[in-house]
């Protein structure tokens, strides 16, 4: 599969102009030479800015406004941003005496925040631009997911002696999936929009899980599931891989960053990585669960996470797998039930779509579950 090239835009000159304003708040030598828009991203307004240095060299940079409808306390997220890149930076300084540009920089603004006010109101950042990477939107073959798996398994490496407590919970209960399964019976009883009736097998299925919504809780309550810092959004288009060798470098998008349990993010990655099917497929046989894929996966995520990993986590990442996609399928059919208030919708019963595939997929995976757990205990035992 070809790389992902980021679309970019020419920008007109009153947004010209507030780059120019916005780039000169940050600690960037040189002078401003062009700007444009990077048009990736779905949440936060994303731009890059060209600056040449006194030799004549040019440097890039990447500025962000972030979204206040999304991060409802923006202030938070970038005390968040701040602390973990903060904290990679000084553990790969410690080990490679050189960043050498592949890891995620904040710049600071006047007045030595890392975030400045814009002209018309907003908080923004600044970034370094990685070069010579680029990113990938689906995962096609194993090598892909190895990287994938490898980077996230590195990344909650580097944080892994990062208290959790020193992150900010952005999204108060973003998987906390007993109270995901009660806001669904919760609406599914009300039925505002009168659909109850047309989804009872997906209630029944859902409900016939009920049993695994607290598995992970439950070990958090206890002790037994460490609580860490995690990413939350595990896809590999945030996962930036070098064109020269085809490895992962990087993670980046850390704006959901917060305290959790690892076992979300791995979760998640095989959810969006196992199947070959969209998510919002309509014809369910093309929902599979790719044993190599998740083979792939493990191997990697366990390359770079067993120094810190404990047995109560590793005994539970094929678990997982099941858990977060339960979790989405839940969230997509409260959504319909709704009436579409949350997620994007493009059709009539889009979010029912969402929904059957994901409990497919939850189907799949309890189908070769046992498989799954083997392998896993395979890689950790020989590790």
């Amino acid at each position: 599969m070809p790389p992902t090239k980021s679309p970019v835009q020419q920008v007109d000159s009153e947004l010209l102009d507030s780059i120019i304003h916005i780039s000169n708040q940050f600690a960037i030598e040189g002078e401003f030479v062009e700007g444009e828009e990077i048009q990736s991203g779905h949440i936060n307004a994303t731009y890059r800015a060209t600056f040449e240095a006194g030799d004549g060299s040019q440097h890039r940079y990447i500025l962000q406004r972030i979204n206040e409808k999304v991060f409802k306390d923006p202030l938070a997220v970038m005390r968040n941003v701040e602390c973990v890149t903060r904290h990679i930076n000084w553990k790969v300084l410690r080990v490679k005496k050189d960043l050498g540009g592949q890891t995620l920089n904040l710049y600071p603004g006047r007045g030595g925040r890392f975030w400045v006010a814009g002209p018309g109101g907003g908080i923004w950042r600044c970034y370094n631009c990685i070069e010579g990477c680029h990113t990938y939107d689906i995962v096609e073959n194993t090598r892909q997911a190895f990287q994938a798996a490898r980077a996230f398994g590195s990344f909650q490496d580097l944080v892994s002696d990062l208290p959790a407590d020193e992150l900010e919970e952005t999204i108060p209960d973003f998987h906390n999936t007993r109270k995901r399964y009660q806001r669904l019976m919760e609406v599914a009883e009300a039925d505002p929009c009168g659909r109850a009736g047309s989804v009872a097998a997906e209630l029944e299925f859902v409900q016939r899980h009920e049993k695994d919504v607290d598995r992970v809780l439950d070990g958090l309550d206890t002790g037994e599931i460490p609580q860490r810092i995690t990413h939350n959004d595990t896809k590999i288009n945030n996962v930036m891989i070098d064109e020269e060798t085809d490895e992962a470098v990087c993670v980046i998008d850390l704006d959901t960053v917060m305290p959790g349990s690892v076992l979300y993010d791995f979760g998640d990655l095989v959810r969006t990585a196992v199947s070959p099917a969209a998510e919002d497929e309509q014809d369910l046989s093309k929902v599979v669960m790719r044993m190599p894929m998740f083979e792939a996966l493990v191997e990697g995520y366990l390359e770079s996470a067993k120094d810190f990993l404990k047995e109560g986590e590793a005994e539970l990442l094929a678990f997982s797998a099941k858990l977060i996609t339960l979790e989405i399928g839940i969230r997509f059919l409260t959504d319909h039930l709704e009436g579409d208030v949350y997620f994007k919708t493009k059709r009539p019963d889009h979010n029912l779509d969402r929904c059957r595939t994901q409990l497919k997929l939850v189907e799949q995976i309890d189908a070769q579950l046992p498989q799954m757990e083997t392998f896993v205990r395979k890689v950790w035992r020989g590790r």
